[in-house]
């Protein structure tokens, strides 16, 4: 009886554990495992135990744990026991994901066993390596404004000799040699006040303003500047809230990011400035650290242009740094634009795929006037997919992690493919998928619209739930048969549980 019900009260007090607790025997067997564990691994109840523990674990990993462990019980030194380590889990559908492992030793009837506790580290990972570029780009801020104050200083007795120069006597060839420098002194001016506005020390004359009046008036100029070939399209979804901006920057900035979309259309393809209001609360920051629980207007300038690499993107709001030819760019036009929204109170996000195109987002405050801004309620979705499964299938790792978290919050069953090929042989295999919920571009033979197609061929009935940086008309959707709905990256939880409520409403 007593045995029963220590037996009892462990169950109970490891059930109730939020953190992951798995138990082991020496030779690398699970006997115990809670509830927090098989949810981590994304295991079904009870069927790990009796399973090698290496299950848990990548493969170049799982080969090698069990001869750490025979080393520890023949030496006595431990590289982790009571120390804690980083290291890479590995869930049941295959993905892997950062850990933190404490393990401790314990002797049972003479035997020894291992108690592992784990942590998930993917949000923390994500939020550092965010807030890693953040400190990054404020660095180079930094650098950059006290370069351009000092090179001011030098400019301002350049000029002011030159033009003691010319106030004197001078000969017809004096004279154009001076011109001459006073317009290369005004260019470095020139320079000097783009790198300040970067390092957001520049000077700003914020009004109250819609945005699509400045980009009608804006519009009006490229017209005249743009390609025949490059097709400009000037989209907005409802009415735009106001914004506080000075709009002379607005306008340098949209001119600037639509000369870099041209520069990456050389054939030509097609130009979209689109507005919408976005609400930001928690669920948003969760996925996009760095921006603020708010309400803001967003002007999206998107292309269909070459794109850039994963290398390139990191590296795209540096200043000096440009992907054109030498001679073509000067490397400052993107890191002008960040530090101007930067500097308006904003935020900028950079989504580029090579061979599809780029989209520049600018998250503006909306202008409350003298009513103080307050960040909007969340409002929690309840689960609601009631163990139903889906197939997520998304190439970059962070957000495949934190897209199945999201869904798996809203109580369903989740698995996750890198690719559109593989997506489609796990499909081929099963059945018992209810929804699939892709992204629109990614690498292989397949992208996520050829995965709908096939899905609406081979499939029908087989809800399919597009996502991408992207807006929708930068994809040919309206050629798939039921128009597969998108989601525009970045969402919101509430977002993503409407438009999964919406697509499985209508699902067969």
């Amino acid at each position: 009886m007593e045995q029963t019900r220590d037996t009892a009260l462990l169950n109970a007090l490891m059930d109730a554990s939020v953190d992951a607790i798995v138990v082991a025997d020496a030779g690398g067997r699970i006997l115990r495992i809670n509830r927090a564990a098989e949810a981590l691994f994304r295991h079904p109840d009870g069927s790990l135990t009796g399973l090698p523990l290496d299950i848990l674990m990548p493969r170049d990993m799982a080969e090698r744990h069990q001869g750490f462990v025979r080393t520890y019980l023949e030496t006595g030194v431990s590289n982790i026991i009571g120390i804690g380590r980083d290291l890479i889990g590995q869930r049941a559908d295959g993905t892997t994901f950062p850990l933190h492992v404490s393990i401790g030793e314990a002797k049972l009837d003479q035997e020894t066993i291992f108690v592992g506790i784990m942590h998930d580290q993917s949000r923390r990972r994500a939020a550092e390596e965010a807030l890693n570029r953040s400190q990054r780009m404020d660095a180079i801020g930094r650098m950059t404004g006290g370069v351009a104050h000092d090179f001011n200083n030098l400019l301002t007795i350049i000029v002011g000799n030159l033009e003691l120069l010319e106030m004197g006597e001078t000969t017809p060839r004096e004279d154009a040699l001076i011109t001459d420098a006073l317009s290369a002194a005004q260019m470095g001016a020139d320079l000097t006040s783009r790198l300040l506005l970067f390092a957001r020390k520049g000077e700003l004359k914020p009004v109250s303003l819609d945005l699509d009046d400045t980009i009608e008036d804006t519009l009006r100029l490229l017209r005249r500047t743009l390609s025949a070939n490059c097709d400009v399209e000037h989209r907005t979804h409802g009415t735009p809230w106001k914004v506080k901006l000075d709009p002379v920057q607005l306008q340098t900035a949209i001119i600037n990011l639509a000369l870099n979309a041209q520069d990456a259309m050389p054939d030509g393809g097609r130009l979209r400035l689109e507005v919408e209001n976005i609400e930001v609360d928690d669920d948003y920051v969760a996925q996009d650290t760095g921006i603020l629980p708010g309400r803001y207007v967003r002007l999206s300038v998107s292309d269909t242009g070459k794109g850039m690499t994963a290398d390139q993107r990191l590296r795209a709001l540096e200043p000096f740094f440009t992907t054109k030819p030498p001679g073509k760019g000067t490397g400052l036009g993107l890191s002008m634009v960040y530090g101007y929204v930067r500097q308006s109170g904003g935020h900028l996000t950079l989504y580029s795929e090579v061979g599809k195109g780029t989209a520049v987002s600018m998250y503006f405050p909306r202008d409350h006037g003298s009513v103080a801004l307050t960040a909007p309620v969340a409002t929690p979705s309840k689960p609601f997919g009631n163990g139903r499964l889906v197939l997520v299938v998304e190439d970059d790792p962070l957000v495949r992690r934190l897209t199945l978290d999201r869904i798996a919050a809203l109580g369903f069953e989740v698995t996750g493919a890198e690719t559109a090929d593989e997506a489609w042989a796990v499909l081929s295999g099963r059945t018992d998928i209810a929804l699939v919920f892709s992204d629109l571009v990614m690498p292989g033979d397949m992208t996520g619209e050829d995965l709908a197609r096939r899905i609406v061929a081979d499939r029908p009935g087989l809800p399919v739930l597009l996502t991408s940086g992207f807006s929708g008309g930068m994809a040919n959707l309206e050629g798939i048969d039921g128009h597969p709905p998108l989601l525009r990256k970045p969402y919101r939880q509430a977002d993503l549980a409407r438009a999964m409520r919406d697509i499985l409403k209508t699902a067969p």
